[in-house]
C-alpha cells in the first residue's frame, strides 16, 4: 500500500527542490503516524493528518504564527507542541515562491544545527 503522507512530501520536495535527492542525502521515516523528511540525518519536514511542517528558526516560526501562517505543530490532539515546527497554512503550500523559501530555510537550519552536534 501506498503511503499518503509519503507521497505528499515527495512531491511537495519535487517541486520546490526537485535535485534535492543528488545534493544531500534524502530519506524518510515513519513518524508518530506521520512521515519525516531527513536531510543528511536531520529531520526537516513532516506531514501527516496535522498537515505539513517545516523545522524552522525561532524568528522564522514566530513571523509565521504572528501572520497567521502557520499553527504549532501536535503529532497527537493531547500531545505536547513540538517547539521548532510550523503546520504550514494552505496559503504557504500554494505559494511556490515562499514554500520554497522556507524548506531552503529549514534545510539551512538543520544541517547548521546538525554542525554543531559534532
Amino acid at each position: 500500500m501506498k503511503n499518503y503522507y509519503l507521497e505528499k512530501i515527495k512531491t511537495l520536495l519535487k517541486q520546490v527542490r526537485p535535485m534535492l535527492a543528488t545534493t544531500h542525502r534524502l530519506g524518510f521515516k515513519n513518524v508518530f503516524g506521520a512521515v519525516g523528511g531527513y536531510v543528511n540525518g536531520e529531520i526537516f519536514i513532516s506531514c501527516g493528518k496535522f498537515g505539513t511542517a517545516l523545522r524552522l528558526p525561532l524568528n522564522t516560526l514566530n513571523t509565521l504564527f504572528q501572520e497567521k501562517k502557520a499553527v504549532h505543530l501536535k503529532y497527537f490532539p493531547d500531545g505536547h507542541i513540538k517547539k521548532e515546527y510550523a503546520v504550514l497554512s494552505k496559503q504557504v503550500l500554494e505559494n511556490k515562491h515562499q514554500l520554497k523559501k522556507l524548506v531552503d530555510e529549514s534545510i539551512k537550519f538543520v544541517l547548521k544545527l546538525q554542525g554543531r552536534k559534532h
